[in-house]
């Protein structure tokens, strides 16, 4: 993420292969004039088109000792681990705030937009759908919220913050669909803001940890 422009790489690597997790460190890689370092493709994705992902190539890359992040060998699985919840909690934050700004986008559109003599938003059909992501949205904000808080109070646990992405990022799939439908063929042109917003979606179900792995991280705790 980011890699074509970027002037700092952190490079997760094996300095102790026999040891598996515990052999894994963080490598602090300033690419600015770095020996056998070289970018590759950017990768054509099909959302977050403003954040660009690229290949990096690394040729027997020499670092200084002091760029190991932590200052001891062995580290990197744990320093990982470690921000995971924070990780996950943020994806669930920019769900609820992705559903926020699209719901409030689709209010404009279905006032303004006219159909059989009268605004889109004066259909039931319209009404309901807008009164059903309103409150999966007002639901969402409460739950992340507490997490939050949790965060702040040094006490969010993997579980809750798993369920925080779960949740987020699957609501956020299903509600960016009906704002999108709401928009009619409007809603398959890419000038349009939900339009984006729903390609962007699709890959909060992916990194950060899949939803299906949530689902494993959640059952352990239960």
């Amino acid at each position: 993420t980011n890699g074509f422009l970027a002037g700092v790489v952190l490079v997760v690597c094996k300095t102790d292969p026999n040891q598996g997790a515990r052999g894994t460190s963080i490598l602090i890689v300033e690419t600015e004039g770095c020996e056998g370092f070289r970018v590759g493709r950017v990768l054509d994705k099909m959302g977050m088109k403003s954040q660009d992902t690229s290949e990096l190539f690394f040729t027997d890359v020499k670092v200084p000792a002091e760029n190991l992040l932590g200052g001891k060998e062995g580290q990197g699985f744990y320093q990982l681990m470690g921000d995971l919840p924070y990780e996950r909690l943020i994806i669930g934050v920019s769900a609820v705030a992705c559903m926020e700004g699209a719901y409030a986008a689709t209010l404009d559109y279905v006032r303004e937009r006219k159909a059989f003599g009268q605004t889109v938003a004066d259909f039931q059909n319209t009404k309901f759908k807008l009164a059903e992501v309103a409150t999966q949205i007002t639901v969402g904000r409460a739950f992340i919220d507490h997490c939050v808080n949790l965060l702040v109070a040094g006490k969010l646990d993997t579980a809750t913050a798993s369920m925080a992405k779960l949740w987020g990022a699957e609501t956020q799939g299903k509600v960016l669909d009906e704002l999108l439908q709401l928009h009619g063929g409007y809603g398959f042109m890419n000038e349009y803001m939900v339009t984006r917003m729903y390609a962007d979606a699709r890959v909060q179900r992916i990194y950060g940890g899949t939803s299906e792995i949530m689902k494993e991280v959640i059952s352990r705790a239960l």
